[in-house]
């Protein structure tokens, strides 16, 4: 332990390792000289088979290769400038390990940076534990039944299928064991790849003092000094007043994703992305669907020629009805079987009770709020803004509430809320890191891609049409639009799933891409195709003429920017 360690009383930190048989072990570890390289495990000591734990071997095999032909120890080389063991117990800490933290630290370790995650709750955060990852796994078994029960479609393959079965636990085993291995991969890769994992709340002391542990237990906590620290705390459902949560009849995607039941009639609050996911579920497992959504139309926050689609494709042949613009003003629980849900309805505009809905269970998926409770913000003169945000740079860093940049200390993810998207967490980690390390970076929003893995997906990156059109009036430039089908797709054709639309807006003078939307069959798939171009500043001049492979279905990207026409260089080619 470091004078300055000894100085400060903190604790030695404990490493919790997750072992083959799948049990717990905490492993004390004292605090180690730091000499400008972060110590890697013999390889031997990983656990786990999946794409995420197996890169961490590789990595870590690689390194330690690398390090011993060039007769050195194990570890990393000193790639960022990093603080002296004197002076603080770990050159950067990371508060949460959810997908944004997790990618932050991953990116610290390649870059040299010795490295501490503290977890206050699960390892893996809402994305592994009760948000993407089981979603996905819903969404894969009862795509699979409706296709199944689809006699129309299977005929058309020249397929007969008898009935279809499932059973509801069989479908939430296939979800709850899909999150238990992710997360024990997820956990392995930290502890194998030499990040110090420290269990217990965390809350600031100083802006290079944390400390963590939980009440009422001695077993773990501490307390260590970074010369950075991430907030990467994440969100948790928002929850509107008036609306009585049972976990049981009335739930939000935390109870949602284990599928303990399958109700008759459910009512969804919230027509975005969550609610939309969810419909699909349960229309596939036989459940009808109630949308019940504030703004004038259903999924708003979509492009809007896009949700028309969605609503043709994804609604209206579906066992859904709806109720826009009015708030769920009350919901009482029911009892499963016996006693009906109550939802009371007021319009939005006036006020007024105007209906009340009994239905058998109610989904609540009106948002995420950021979670920051118990980090003791004020100890760093630090306020969130009115909505609970920490408010950021365009770096990540963390503002004071005197409007300086509270030094070293940054935050990411949900809890800033400038995009609540699990990669976009991962990614503005990673930027944190690369500025941390002297090489100055600003992730470009526009070009994060997001996903609504419904049957057909809808994906998109960057503005809408709406959007582009009002930056474009404020900013004196004129937008293009160029639209392509999935029913000219012969990949598409051959998968009968046809039905699809891609459109692009672009600047027409100088094809500047601003945005791309996807509805159709692998479109969260296909969307980072434009991702890519955004994030490296390519406009339509630069991808139109890249070659795609035939047939896939890459080549509805690639006939969309072929399809675009900019300014008079394109003139002057027509002619």
């Amino acid at each position: 332990m470091s004078t300055a360690s000894m100085a400060r009383g903190v604790v030695t930190p404990q490493r919790t390792v997750i072992n083959a048989g799948g049990t717990r072990a905490r492993i004390v570890s004292p605090t180690r000289p730091f000499l400008g390289r972060c110590r890697v495990p013999a390889v031997s000591s990983f656990v786990g088979t999946s794409l995420e734990t197996s890169k961490s071997v590789a990595f870590a095999r690689r390194l330690v290769g690398q390090r011993r032909q060039a007769g050195k120890p194990n570890g990393l080389p000193g790639r960022c400038m990093t603080v002296a063991a004197a002076s603080y117990d770990y050159d950067l800490v990371i508060i949460g390990a959810g997908v944004g933290g997790h990618g932050a630290a991953i990116h610290a370790v390649e870059s040299g940076l010795k490295t501490a995650i503290i977890e206050g709750g699960t390892m893996g955060g809402t994305c592994v534990n009760r948000g993407c990852i089981p979603s996905k796994a819903l969404l894969a078994a009862s795509g699979r039944i409706r296709e199944m029960r689809n006699e129309m479609h299977m005929n058309s393959f020249g397929i007969q299928v008898g009935a279809v079965n499932f059973t509801r636990e069989g479908v939430a085993e296939h979800a709850d064991q899909l999150v238990k291995k992710l997360r024990g991969n997820l956990t392995n890769s930290m502890v194998g790849l030499g990040v110090d994992v420290l269990e217990g709340e965390a809350s600031f002391v100083d802006a290079n003092t944390i400390k963590y542990g939980f009440p009422g237990r001695t077993d773990v906590g501490g307390q260590v000094t970074a010369k950075n620290i991430i907030i990467a705390t994440g969100s948790v459902p928002f929850v509107p007043p008036g609306i009585e949560i049972d976990n049981e009849t009335v739930f939000t995607s935390d109870d949602g994703v284990k599928l303990k039941s399958l109700p008759e009639w459910v009512a969804i609050i919230g027509s975005g992305y969550i609610g939309l996911e969810f419909s699909d579920v349960y229309t596939a497992l036989g459940s009808d669907v109630t949308f019940i959504e504030a703004m004038d139309q259903l999924t708003p926050g979509f492009d809007e020629e896009i949700a028309k689609l969605a609503k043709r494709l994804l609604i209206d042949p579906r066992n859904i009805d709806w109720h826009t613009g009015v708030f769920a003003t009350k919901v009482t629980p029911g009892v499963l079987g016996e006693k009906p849900v109550e939802i009371e309805l007021t319009d939005k505009n006036t006020m007024e009770v105007i209906d009340t809905l009994e239905v058998d269970a109610c989904l609540v998926a009106t948002g995420r709020a950021p979670f920051t409770k118990g980090l003791e913000l004020a100890h760093i003169n630090v306020e969130t803004d009115r909505r609970g945000f920490v408010p950021v740079t365009d770096k990540m860093e963390v503002v004071g509430k005197d409007g300086e940049v509270v030094e070293g200390v940054y935050c990411i993810g949900d809890a800033n809320g400038v995009m609540m998207l699990a990669h976009a967490a991962s990614a503005q980690g990673i930027s944190v890191i690369e500025n941390i390390c002297g090489r100055s970076n600003v992730l470009d929003h526009n070009s994060v891609p997001a996903a609504c893995f419904t049957h057909p997906e809808i994906a998109f990156c960057g503005l809408t049409e709406k959007q582009a059109q009002e930056k474009a009036d404020a900013e004196g430039f004129n937008i293009a639009v160029a639209k392509t089908s999935f029913k000219a797709n012969s990949k598409a054709l051959a998968e009968l799933e046809s039905d699809g639309l891609a459109k692009m807006i672009y600047n027409k003078e100088t094809g500047e891409i601003l945005g791309v939307h996807i509805i159709g069959i692998h479109a969260s798939d296909l969307i980072h195709e434009a991702s890519n171009a955004i994030a490296t500043k390519q406009t339509v001049q630069d991808i139109k003429f890249a070659v795609h492979t035939h047939p896939t279905l890459s080549e509805v990207i690639d006939e969309l920017f072929k399809s675009a026409k900019v300014g008079v260089a394109e003139a002057a080619m027509a002619k």
